[in-house]
């Protein structure tokens, strides 16, 4: 191409493209940088949480709009017989939307599936204490109670104590390593005690959760208790009970 073509206006590289491809891939992409930055705003502080989740929710309407100008873009390069990069734009408009739309939507269904508590520990009769973790912390320290005892049981019945055939002293250092190795902040550790507390912050937004590890000598062995709460909200969408699954994993490979 020449310079004189491209001062003329014949050089138009989307001319083989629908328009309606092209808006939808645009809008796709204007909608995926509100959904990817509604989290990371919210841990930066930029805004409130509450208005990140508003930010993924308009983003996800606007997937549907974007995804409905792709889809459209599509057919009309088909139906037109235009370029195959015409319906290709179209099709990676699509994608993007879908994707915008489906991770909030899982969200939400997950949020619906599981129980609206926020409290998860191993030992519901019993459940470790926080000590170091100060009492100024947005939700009370105290354990709800039975009500969100019967819930856990019926949602998360594989959230149980783990038991293990090593020395507490073993089982304690295990569980300490394996805090570390997950990323989370140790408030406070006492082999004296066998007591850890922790705060795990969540990698999207940025929320601030408080675990305490209790472990206790059990018929030559040892046992570790769990119990981690979420500081905002009512509902963790199981986040609490991925966290002490995936806690428990890390312990079981060290002992």
């Amino acid at each position: 191409m020449n310079r004189e073509t491209y001062l003329k206006g014949s050089y138009r590289p989307w001319r083989h493209m629908s328009r309606l491809s092209v808006a939808g891939l645009l809008t796709a992409m204007v909608f995926v940088f509100l959904a990817a930055a509604s989290g990371p705003g919210s841990r930066l502080g930029l805004w409130h949480f509450r208005t990140g989740f508003a930010i993924l929710r308009f983003s996800a309407y606007g997937g549907l709009l974007s995804a409905a100008l792709s889809f459209a873009g599509v057919v009309v390069c088909l139906l037109r017989r235009q370029s195959v990069k015409g319906a290709g734009v179209g099709a990676a408009g699509l994608l993007l939307s879908l994707a915008v739309v489906i991770v909030p939507l899982m969200w939400s269904l997950e949020a619906k599936r599981v129980p609206r508590i926020h409290d998860i520990t191993t030992d519901t009769e019993n459940p470790p204490i926080f000590k170091a973790i100060p009492e100024t912390r947005p939700t009370p320290p105290e354990y709800p109670g039975a009500a969100v005892s019967v819930q856990q049981r019926e949602m998360y019945p594989e959230i149980t104590p783990l038991e293990l055939n090593i020395s507490p002293e073993r089982a304690y250092e295990a569980a300490l390593r394996s805090a570390r190795e997950l990323g989370w902040e140790i408030v406070d550790s006492d082999l004296s005690s066998f007591h850890i507390e922790a705060v795990d912050t969540t990698m999207w937004y940025g929320f601030k959760d408080d675990i305490a590890v209790r472990i206790t000598p059990q018929d030559g062995g040892s046992r570790v208790d769990v119990r981690s709460v979420s500081r905002v909200g009512v509902s963790d969408v199981g986040t609490n009970a991925r966290r002490i699954r995936r806690y428990f994993d890390a312990i079981g490979k060290k002992s």
